[in-house]
């Protein structure tokens, strides 16, 4: 078994546990290798992102957030060549960026033989130019959008007007190179687009959002167009009628 493969074969076995510990000596018996060896790969593990841990103690050991990782998925090779070009094209100002490059580098791991090389050689070849956004304010984003939480905002709009603005985050929208945070503001009392890089600070308020519809937010705006990427409609189309797409506020 290749350590790659091993890797894998680790986060599986230890999810098939979870939430019970698995013991060092367990799993290098498990997978015929040296308990150094087991260990070694354990940190490796935690070092590229995965939620394992070490408990200490009597009826201890390694184990794994369940809620956090996803169990295998396998693609085509056609499919791991296009998520890898998808992710590696992603620069430091998009949404989600560094996730994005770790997956990429999972995928690549993943793949063995002529399929990781072309991958490889594939992500070598595609280039962006630098940008200079904020990663501060960008990962305040994120994270406020993924956790649906209040986000307290210093903003510059189009005209140079400064102004400090509380927001409950309802989606992101990408439009002609640009990323927006959708979003209820509560000083305008109104659903409102925030340009990324026009964002001078971003900070949580630590206060729960309440659920705005991002389609009713973008309604009669400017982006009355938008619609969800393509490449994340179902495989298999639902029975029911398709919701009309999104638009957005100014």
């Amino acid at each position: 078994m290749t350590r790659t493969a091993r890797l894998y074969a680790l986060v599986e076995e230890l999810r098939a546990a979870a939430p019970r510990p698995l013991t060092v000596a367990a799993l290098a018996t498990r997978f015929e290798v040296g308990t150094r060896t087991v260990q070694r790969d354990l940190q490796a593990l935690m070092r590229g992102g995965v939620p394992v841990r070490s408990i200490p103690g009597r009826g201890g050991g390694w184990s794994i957030d369940r809620e956090m990782t996803l169990p295998p998925i396998h693609f085509t090779a056609d499919e791991a060549l296009a998520l890898t070009a998808a992710l590696a094209s992603a620069d430091a100002a998009t949404p989600y960026a560094g996730a994005a490059r770790t997956a990429a580098q999972k995928i690549i791991a993943s793949m063995a033989g002529p399929a990781s090389a072309a991958a490889q050689e594939l992500a070598a070849r595609i280039v962006t130019l630098p940008t200079h956004g904020d990663s501060a304010v960008r990962k305040a984003v994120e994270r406020a959008v993924a956790d649906n939480s209040v986000l307290r905002l210093s903003y510059t709009d189009a005209a140079g007007h400064q102004s400090d603005r509380i927001v409950e985050p309802a989606g992101l929208l990408t439009a002609d190179g640009r990323w927006y945070l959708i979003a209820w503001c509560r000083t305008r009392r109104a659903g409102r687009g925030f340009r990324l890089d026009r964002i001078a600070a971003a900070a949580p308020t630590g206060e729960q959002a309440r659920h705005h519809d991002l389609t009713e937010l973008l309604l009669g705006s400017a982006a009355a167009g938008a619609v969800q990427p393509t490449a994340l409609a179902p495989l298999t189309p639902p029975p029911c009628a398709t919701p009309q797409p999104e638009s957005s506020p100014t």
